[in-house]
């Protein structure tokens, strides 16, 4: 391992949530044990957290491979509860953002470690403007599926017809897909929409599609082999996923986590195989106790019944961790009596754990794309319980393209409650009988064909290590000396 000075320097900017931190900082380990100087930054609101949960130090170099990693982060200018207001948020993000990350790039040419290359991840557009104004060359992380891609890029460019306020239910056919459904569309496409704010932000990087030198995807080539091809007649795209499977072989255990995890290997490890229910919506999404309570009566009448030996592993969030809604949310009275040693909760997990452990039957997802990607590269079935965005689509492919799941519900476009005894049967479907066993089946395909992926040959192998060497070669010649 050479002088970090000697080391091409890339600059990664995220967008403040766990589902955008975790794959752009695993293409950051990648792209550091590659012998490149990686400088990793978003928000202070976040950085705070990253910090509570982890061993990061602002701006001290660690080592990845043969290269270095670090942590940098900026004051987005408002408050915590002003930051839960997206629409006034994603604007005071920009302003702030352009500014003092400008101020870093001139402070590291300052220090003879000029930066060579940018890259950021959706709802921050900006930064590939910024890249542009000061002469630098980036790339942009997709951070959702490439069928999301191509709804956001056909929807932007008005290439076929979307839902209306005219025509709220109409069906979208897009090249290269199935048909979608009015409530299988990324949701923020759709006029009824409570985040529009979310739609002009992501969309502002289709508006300036053409800057970056390439869009990188958390995806990979046999999984969504056709939606790829085709978008690719529009736009370099290079699959490097699944990210966290190729992150792997960085032996690095530096993590964005905003919590600490809970350790829950020796549970597992007490669970026979096949066995435990795994239950998390992710960061963001939050469901309400009267859902919360059918999910929970679900769960006990399949732990109660003779045919089953299961038990379950519930990520269940505590408000104070949370940012979005401060209500608290229990398991129902007697719910611990009945259960007994069946089950644990716990407020965070490392899920690639979870997923690849072998007591792990099944998923109770929310489906975003990250969960998603672990779920199909770990061999892992889904029940299907998304709420909005793109988790609506992916839900859509995890159930009838990737034939790896079972549907619980559509969305929040549906607006009701589902009840327990449809948990049950869910629950009982994926885990038991015929469609389990064909599920399963499926689910073990797709591991092998993500192993193949990131194998020494494997498509996104490939494609990441073209990269790692166009960023090489090519950017430092490019770097502006401006900054």
């Amino acid at each position: 391992m050479g002088s970090d000075q000697a080391l091409v320097h890339i600059f990664l900017v995220s967008f403040p949530g766990q589902g955008h931190v975790n794959p752009l900082l695993s293409l950051g380990k990648l792209l550091a044990s590659g012998g490149l100087l990686i400088t990793f930054c978003t928000t202070e609101s976040f950085g705070r957290e990253m910090r509570k949960a982890t061993n990061i130090v602002d701006g001290v170099l660690t080592p990845v491979g043969d290269g270095f990693i670090r942590f940098e982060f900026f004051d987005d200018g408002l408050d915590d509860l002003k930051r839960l207001d997206l629409d006034q948020y994603l604007p005071q993000l920009e302003h702030f953002g352009k500014e003092l990350i400008v101020r870093m790039l001139r402070k590291y040419a300052g220090e003879n470690r000029p930066v060579s290359f940018l890259i950021n991840n959706p709802y921050i557009p900006w930064v590939s403007d910024l890249a542009e104004s000061l002469g630098l060359p980036s790339a942009m992380l997709w951070v959702q599926s490439c069928a999301c891609f191509s709804a956001c890029y056909h929807y932007f460019h008005g290439l076929v017809p979307f839902p209306s306020e005219t025509q709220m239910e109409i069906n979208v056919q897009l090249p290269s897909m199935p048909l979608l459904s009015h409530d299988e569309i990324p949701s923020f496409l759709h006029p009824s929409t409570p985040c529009p704010f979310l739609r002009r932000a992501i969309l502002g990087q289709f508006k300036n599609l053409s800057k970056p030198f390439c869009v990188l995807m958390d995806s990979f080539q046999e999984l969504e082999n056709d939606n790829i091809e085709y978008m690719s007649r529009f736009c370099p795209i290079k699959p490097v996923g699944p990210l966290f499977k190729l992150t792997k072989q960085t032996n690095s255990m530096v993590t964005g986590d905003f919590l600490k995890a809970d350790d829950c290997a020796a549970w597992l490890d007490s669970k026979p195989p096949s066995s435990v229910i795994y239950i998390s919506f992710g960061s963001v999404v939050r469901l309400n106790q009267q859902q919360v309570n059918e999910i929970a009566h679900g769960l006990l009448a399949l732990l109660s019944g003779d045919e089953l030996e299961v038990s379950f592993l519930w990520v269940m969030r505590a408000p104070a961790s949370e940012g979005f809604g401060s209500d608290k949310i229990d398991l129902p009275d007697g719910f611990w009596e009945k259960a007994g040693d069946k089950g644990k909760v716990v407020q965070w997990c490392p899920q690639e754990q979870v997923l690849a452990h072998p007591s792990t039957a099944c998923f109770v997802s929310h489906c975003g794309w990250n969960s998603t990607m672990e779920a199909v590269a770990s061999g892992v079935p889904v029940v299907a319980f998304p709420q909005w965005g793109d988790q609506v689509t992916d839900a859509k492919y995890l159930v009838d393209v990737f034939k790896v799941g079972i549907r619980l519900c559509r969305g929040k476009a549906e607006n009701r409650v589902i009840s327990r005894e449809e948990v049950e049967n869910c629950l009982r479907d994926v885990t038991v009988g015929p469609k389990a066993v064909e599920m399963k089946a499926n689910a073990l395909k797709w591991k092998k064909a993500a192993e193949e992926a990131v194998a020494e040959g494997g498509t996104s192998n490939r494609n990441f290590k073209a990269f790692l060497e166009e960023v090489r070669t090519g950017s430092a010649l490019k770097a502006s000396p401006t900054v």
